[in-house]
Order: structure tokens, then C-alpha cells, then sequence
């Protein structure tokens, strides 16, 4: 006798997740489903989610690392349950820590000898590194007013509009007024003059850039230091120097060893920099270093001892993954110092190739410089026809996201494209992105001289009214009615240009 037996749910016996019916239902959005899912259904329906993402390596807005090699990729997946802030129990990881920190302070010319240990900590970025930094300024501020016998309570950090938007944060969240010194036109970087300039008794620090978000452009630090230096021994005020080196301090050090920005002068006291930009680290992974312990207030340093062992820790979060600490070493020793420049030179000549192919076309400035973080930024000469944010736009229907942004204030009219040249970013690319720029303004230039013309009949068209004896008369319209039509067909262009055909 054959024995039957009938399966309520086929479907989920099926190897192949799209013959299920996990791919008839929407997937939760605001309540946890009450029934589990099969594992490879779960990971499939994401996976095809996440198909509708940019792809990370043609993402050219972003300064983060988006490839590795596969040897540290393993290495970063055998550590990704490894919680960093357990010291006692992980004490190599927090070994690893410390060897990044000693190299990237000996790195930076922090004065210290070459088997002396560096002042420093890793955080998931250089936002939390500039919050520590800050806080470190704002304390040792407060503390010297307070011997003095003077306010404290009116703290403020001198830099330019350029900042990236971590310093508003640091300000607006622990009470610190930011000044800021405005951008010109042609000059899109803190003015080291003006900066001094601003410089009062409440000044916790000035803040320098080394690689401008904007244009990848490095602030003149030498100078600043230089005449902050003369105005604290007119004052007495011994006002400070920060350097936010999150996109340079992975690329003077080996372009420009000559250049003076780091702990050789006198008044820099801390600087950050980001792994995961130039560092060559996957995103989670930044670094603050002191030039030496007395830049650090020991109040700010908190001692553990329930994970098994006494613990200093001087961060804003408590537990991390050790992964991308890991990763940092893997670099560091991998690559080596003679590795690092040949990464770096290589995105420099990318860049280059890229800067002159766009500058080939003739329709645009370029604002960026020689000297600075490898990107290109750019902006046309004439935006009448179009804006430099309709080229972005257009440009995503090849898979380029290329940032469009207006400068900060007083520049806040000039309108950028921006291309950062990461380790992946090959000549072929260069090469490609240019070739397709070139596509969407031929593209968007076709489509204007079509409605160009349109534009013309619009100009030349009368109304026809009747006479009083049924005959017909051609009235010709107002210039302003002729005007009016104009701007509509105008207006209906660009809406067009922002929706149609763009991914």
C-alpha cells in the first residue's frame, strides 16, 4: 500500500526562494512579523533590496575606503564579534590600538622617542576624535580661567566656514560658540589673517583644515602659527591649535614630507584624522593624538575595573567592534610607508587625468588645487543653460554620484561638482567618467537647442482677432506676454530635465 503524504506549504521545501511565498508579501516596515522566516529567504529578500543602492565604488561624494584586500576582509570578519572596550579580555586587540597610535603620533611628529608610548585613542570616526579633542581644549580652558579667577562659562572655537558640519556639532552640543571665518569668492579655505583676527581671551582653540571637504584644499597651519604665536605673546593668552587632518593626514606625510603642519610646530596640540578616508579602512574607524600628556586632562580619562581589569578610557561610546582597529594594523604594516606613497601618488595622477580631461571641454573652473586631498572640483563658466546639479542629477543614469553643492557663506553663490580619487578609482575610470560627462552635455545641449527653437516659434506667434467685418486680423503680443510664455516653456524644460529619464 503507497502511503501519501500531503505538505501544507510546498513552497518552503523549495530550495529556490522567488517559488516561495515570502516574495508575495511585503516585507515589515513598522511591527516585528509574529512567524519566523527561512534564513535564505530572509537573505535574499534584503540582498534585493539592497540591489537598488548605489554601487559604493562609483559613489565618488565619499572620502571612505570602499575596498580592501581580501586577506584583511577575513581578518575583519574573523574579529567582527570582538567587542574592543573588553580590554582584559582581548589584550591583543588593545595591543594593536596602541601600535596604530605610536605609529600614527611618530607619523604626525608628535616629540616623543621612538620606544616612548603616544598619547592617543581610536574612535568610530574623526566626528567622535573632534568631540574629544574639543572637550580636551574646553577642560584645560576652564581650568586656567578658574586659577585666574576669571568667567569660564563663554568658551569659543575660532575656524573657517569650511568645516565639516562635526565642529557645529561639538559646539552646539557642549556649549562652545563657534566663530567662523567667512569664504570669498576664489578663496574657499580659512583665512590664517582673519582667523587671528577673531582670536579673544575665550578662545579654546583655533581649528585648521588640513584638506578642505570643499575643494580638498590645506589650510595654511605654518602661518597660523606663526601669527597666533606672535598674538599670544602680545596677550598672554597661549591660545592653541587643533589640526582636523581627517582627509590629509594620511597624504602629506607621504606627498608633501616638507610641508610643516603637525606636532613640528609649537602651538598644534592635537590632531585627528580618519582610518577610514585615506587611512585605507573600511567606514568605523578614526584616530585622535595629543602631543603629549599634559594635553590631555586626567579628569577626562575614566577608570573601569568590572571587565576584569583597571581600564582608562577616554571616549563617547562604551562598546565597539574591534574589527576596523584591526584593520588599521593590517594597513599600517602591510603597506608600509613606501606603500602608503605609491597608493597616494597614484591618486594623485588619477586625479590629474581626470582635472585635465574636464578642463579639455571648456565649460568649466577648476577650484581644487595641486596641492591637497587627490579630487577635483569643479564648476561651470556658464550656468544659464543649465546647473551643475542637473549634470549630477543626469550623471546617475551611468551609476556616477557625483556631488552638486553651493559653498558656505559669503560664497554661498557658486555652485560645485566634486569627484573624490580613492585607492579604487583607476585611470579607466577617470577616463569613463569623463567620457560619460562629456555624453550629458551633448545630451542636455541637444535637448536645448530643440526647445530652443520651440522657444523661437513662441516668440513669433500672433493672436488673430476679428475685425468688424468678419475678416481677420494678426495683433502681434506684448513683449511682456512674449516674456511670460518664455519663462513657462522655461520652467517646464528644467522640471522636465529633474524627472525625466534620471535614475
Amino acid at each position: 500500500m503507497v502511503v501519501t503524504k500531503t505538505i501544507p506549504d510546498s513552497g518552503e521545501q523549495l530550495n529556490c526562494t522567488f517559488a516561495s511565498r515570502y516574495v508575495r508579501t511585503s516585507l515589515p516596515k513598522f511591527r516585528m512579523p509574529e512567524q519566523p522566516i527561512p534564513k535564505d529567504a530572509a537573505y535574499q529578500i534584503i540582498h534585493d533590496e539592497l540591489m537598488l543602492d548605489g554601487n559604493p565604488r562609483l559613489n565618488l561624494a565619499s572620502f571612505v575606503t570602499t575596498w580592501m584586500e581580501p586577506e584583511c576582509d577575513k581578518l575583519i570578519m574573523a574579529s567582527i564579534n570582538k567587542n574592543y572596550v573588553d580590554m582584559d579580555e582581548y589584550p591583543v586587540t588593545t595591543e594593536l590600538q596602541n601600535r596604530c597610535v605610536n605609529m600614527i603620533a611618530h607619523l604626525f611628529n608628535a616629540p616623543i622617542g621612538e620606544t616612548e608610548t603616544a598619547v592617543g585613542v581610536g574612535t568610530v570616526g574623526s566626528s567622535e576624535a573632534i568631540v574629544l579633542a574639543g572637550l580636551a581644549f574646553k577642560r584645560k580652558w576652564q581650568q586656567k580661567r578658574k586659577l585666574e579667577g576669571k568667567p569660564y562659562d563663554k568658551p569659543n572655537i575660532v575656524t573657517g566656514a569650511n568645516v565639516q558640519v562635526c565642529w557645529e556639532k561639538f559646539a552646539r552640543y557642549f556649549e562652545v560658540e563657534l566663530k567662523e571665518v567667512k569664504l570669498t569668492e576664489g578663496y574657499y579655505v580659512m583665512d590664517p589673517v582673519k582667523a587671528v583676527e577673531m582670536v579673544d581671551e575665550n578662545t579654546i582653540c583655533v581649528a585648521a583644515i588640513l584638506g578642505s571637504t570643499l575643494n580638498g584644499e590645506f589650510e595654511d597651519v605654518k602661518l597660523l602659527n606663526e601669527l597666533l604665536t606672535q598674538k599670544n605673546k602680545e596677550t598672554g593668552w597661549n591660545t592653541p591649535i587643533h589640526v582636523d587632518a581627517a582627509s590629509g593626514g594620511f597624504i602629506a606625510p607621504f606627498l608633501y614630507p616638507d610641508l610643516e603642519w603637525d606636532f613640528r610646530l609649537p602651538l598644534v596640540k592635537s590632531i585627528n584624522v580618519s582610518g577610514h578616508k585615506y587611512g585605507l579602512v573600511y567606514a568605523g574607524i578614526g584616530w585622535v593624538v595629543w602631543r603629549s600628556k599634559e594635553d590631555l586632562p586626567d579628569e577626562l580619562i575614566f577608570h573601569i575595573n568590572y571587565l576584569g581589569s583597571d581600564q582608562p578610557t577616554f571616549t563617547l561610546n562604551f562598546s565597539k567592534g574591534s574589527s576596523q582597529i584591526i584593520a588599521q594594523y593590517y594597513q599600517l604594516i602591510r603597506l608600509g610607508f613606501e606603500g602608503y606613497k605609491n597608493v597616494m601618488e597614484n591618486c594623485m595622477e588619477n586625479a590629474k587625468v581626470l582635472k585635465e580631461g574636464i578642463m579639455k571641454m571648456g565649460r568649466f573652473d577648476i577650484i581644487s588645487k595641486d596641492i591637497g586631498v587627490p579630487l577635483v572640483a569643479f564648476l561651470l563658466k556658464d550656468s544659464s543653460k543649465y546647473t551643475v546639479f542637473e549634470i549630477s542629477e543626469n550623471l546617475r543614469r551611468f551609476g556616477w554620484i557625483v556631488p552638486a553643492y553651493t559653498m558656505p557663506p559669503n560664497a554661498q553663490h557658486i555652485a560645485v561638482l566634486r569627484v573624490v580619487i580613492r585607492e579604487d578609482f583607476s585611470r579607466s575610470l577617470a577616463e569613463r567618467l569623463i567620457s560619460d560627462i562629456q555624453k550629458v552635455l551633448e545630451e542636455m545641449d541637444t535637448h536645448l537647442d530643440r526647445s530652443s527653437t520651440r522657444v523661437a516659434h513662441v516668440t513669433a506667434t500672433v493672436d488673430e482677432t476679428h475685425d468688424g467685418d468678419g475678416g481677420k486680423i494678426a495683433v502681434k503680443k506684448s513683449v511682456r506676454e512674449s516674456h511670460d510664455e518664455i519663462i513657462k516653456h522655461w520652467r517646464r524644460l528644467v522640471d522636465g530635465l529633474k524627472t525625466n529619464g534620471v535614475c
